[in-house]
């Protein structure tokens, strides 16, 4: 059916009674910006010069296309003229700075779930980069019109998805384009009253499938309705079609459009669902801040707790101490043989000796710079000691060393020949087991053995190793057997690792599995046969440096910097990698991961 009737035929009169709409009232109802300094925030539109902002975007407010795109929708008429009224006051704002809006379509609203309005914009259709830019509202748009063949509606024989983003939103914008827009002219308040008119439809108007959405958009330009919304909803299709009037002239402007009889009338039932709105707001947010209270509450009584247990350990700790305290002076007393007026006095001596102890280390600028790690440390000790009473006794030695050395003294310097050369550069050290001799290897391609005494006793100028043996390549690592005295293992920048005789000063054994540099060998302690080293091939290997093949392999994903056996075992094996970890293997199951330490954090929490 179609309907052609001007403005002047469809009855409807300017209301007496103005509205009392004013600029402040809709800007505190649907604060919006329309100038161009706008910035875009997770939550909305920020003017840069803080003045009024678009009401942030809640994660549960939804895309009003999304709303009336939704096939289970029933149209409720006083919410439907709500949403409609809300978004007049919005455009009345803009007309009223002599703005035009120019995007008053459903995919530039959201709705609350109190359905409380609000313009945010949205990306043109035309941009090249459109669905990557999307705020959430329209990435809702996905999920609208969705299993649906869009082949009856693209003129080309190409196939393309069903209603992609881009694809609604050019339907959308070329469903709410006034006549004089497709004409080619510039927009103007007029296009906006047109695209009222349109969204109004869209408000009453359902539909079951989007193939029937569809054609009944396009007939909307040619202002033909469907008969069961001429029959329903009579008095807002004459509204619509005032609003969509083919010509820009005949259209009403934006303030009849508010004193209109059709908005007016139900003005009183309008302010009482705004009331209501409103009160439920502030009860949703009185509900969010008992809510957070209620939780910090929550965590703030946990803190409490934990640091009365906190508490309580260390009174039970001093309780300790104090305990062995006053049976070491008990001790000393009675071994002097003292009488009471000389246990008086030592009893004095002692609490003067502890306030002078106790004042020590708070002048210690040492101790109180690294108390929080001393702190952390102390618990961490006191855990792992698990029911030992007298752990306390190694945490007391491991803080008194602490405060006794604090630096370290250097007792002699290597000087050799080369020493300013950079090819002289030392990359490791190691000592062999008895500690009478060391050596060294770097990019040199040598590695030179020195007597431990004779340099750090001896008064010469420049010092001469005992043994140097040559390399075929920059050596990376070196390390003593722990067990056989004359054996050194070391790795180069070849991925070579080779094990040497000092004795001969020749090469013992070499091994070429490694793909890339080694950078690091270790002797197992338990094991003197047993080698291991890292590479940057992503791999850590054992050997057996007396048949000179690898028993095993532990592969990663990074670099491998450093191995290392522990002192006590040759079942377990450490090594750091290149992704800032620290790995610890069991070696009886060959590649079975235990434990992983993340540097990273390490530092982080040690504010290194």
């Amino acid at each position: 059916m179609k309907m052609d009737k001007n403005s002047s035929e469809f009855g409807y009169q300017i209301s007496g009674t103005s509205r009392g709409l004013n600029s402040s009232e809709a800007s505190n109802r649907n604060p919006i910006d329309l100038e161009l300094n706008r910035v875009r925030t997770q939550f909305g539109y920020f003017r840069e010069d803080g003045g009024a902002v678009i009401r942030p975007v809640d994660h549960k407010d939804v895309s009003l296309r999304q709303w009336l795109d939704d096939k289970k929708r029933n149209v409720d008429a006083f919410e439907c003229l709500h949403i409609f009224t809300q978004i007049v006051e919005i455009v009345n704002l803009a007309h009223s700075q002599g703005i035009v809006v120019q995007n008053v379509r459903p995919s530039c609203f959201v709705m609350s779930s109190l359905k409380r309005v609000s313009f945010i914009e949205s990306a043109s259709c035309s941009d090249s980069d459109t669905e990557s830019n999307m705020v959430s509202d329209t990435s809702w748009l996905q999920s609208s019109l969705d299993n649906v063949d869009t082949s009856c509606f693209e003129q080309s024989e190409e196939k393309k998805p069903c209603f992609p983003m881009k694809r609604i939103l050019e339907m959308e914008n070329d469903w709410y384009t006034s006549p004089e827009e497709a004409s080619g002219l510039s927009s103007s308040c007029a296009s906006d009253i047109y695209r009222l008119g349109a969204l109004l439809f869209e408000l009453y108007c359902t539909c079951s499938s989007a193939e029937e959405k569809y054609a009944t958009m396009s007939n909307l330009r040619h202002r033909v309705f469907p008969p069961h919304l001429l029959l329903k909803w009579p008095k807002e299709a004459l509204f619509c079609l005032w609003l969509l009037h083919p010509e820009s002239a005949s259209r009403p402007k934006i303030d009849e459009v508010l004193q209109s009889e059709f908005l007016t009338k139900l003005k009183d039932n309008l302010d009482e669902r705004v009331a209501v709105i409103d009160i439920k707001e502030k009860i949703e947010e009185q509900e969010l801040l008992l809510e957070f209270l209620l939780m910090m509450q929550h965590r703030k009584q946990e803190a409490a707790d934990s640091l009365r247990t906190t508490i309580s350990v260390l009174t039970s700790d001093l309780e300790e101490v104090m305990k062995l305290h006053s049976s070491v002076n008990k001790k000393e007393v009675s071994s002097l043989n003292l009488d009471d007026c000389a246990s008086s006095r030592s009893r004095k001596r002692i609490h003067q000796t502890s306030e002078d102890q106790e004042s020590s280390i708070f002048k210690s600028p040492r101790l109180m710079k690294n108390f929080k790690k001393l702190e952390s440390a102390y618990f961490l000790t006191r855990k792992r000691a698990g029911k030992q009473s007298r752990w306390i006794n190694s945490f007391m030695d491991g803080i008194c060393k602490y405060l006794t050395y604090s630096k370290l003294k250097v007792k002699a310097d290597l000087n050799q020949v080369d020493l300013l050369s950079s090819s002289n550069l030392v990359c490791s050290l190691s000592f062999d087991r008895d500690g009478e001799f060391f050596a060294t290897a770097g990019v040199n391609k040598k590695i030179k053995v020195f007597e431990y005494d004779s340099i750090l006793n001896g008064n010469h100028d420049i010092h001469y190793p005992v043994v140097e043996m040559g390399s075929g390549s920059k050596l990376s690592s070196i390390c003593w057997n722990r067990y056989v005295k004359g054996q050194i293992a070391s790795s180069n920048f070849d991925g070579v690792v080779q094990v040497w005789d000092v004795t001969r000063s020749q090469v013992f054994m070499e091994m070429r599995e490694h793909e890339r540099r080694a950078w690091s060998v270790d002797f197992s302690s338990a094991d003197p046969k047993l080698l291991a080293s890292g590479s940057d091939d992503g791999s850590v290997k054992l050997w057996n440096i007396y048949q000179g093949v690898t028993v095993g392999t532990i592969k990663t994903k990074a670099n491998v910097c450093c191995v290392q056996f522990p002192t006590d075992s040759s079942n377990s094996l450490a090594f750091g990698s290149a992704d800032h970890r620290i790995y610890y293997y069991d070696l009886i199951r060959v590649g079975h991961f235990t434990h992983s330490l993340d540097m990273t954090k390490l530092l982080a929490m040690l504010n290194l």
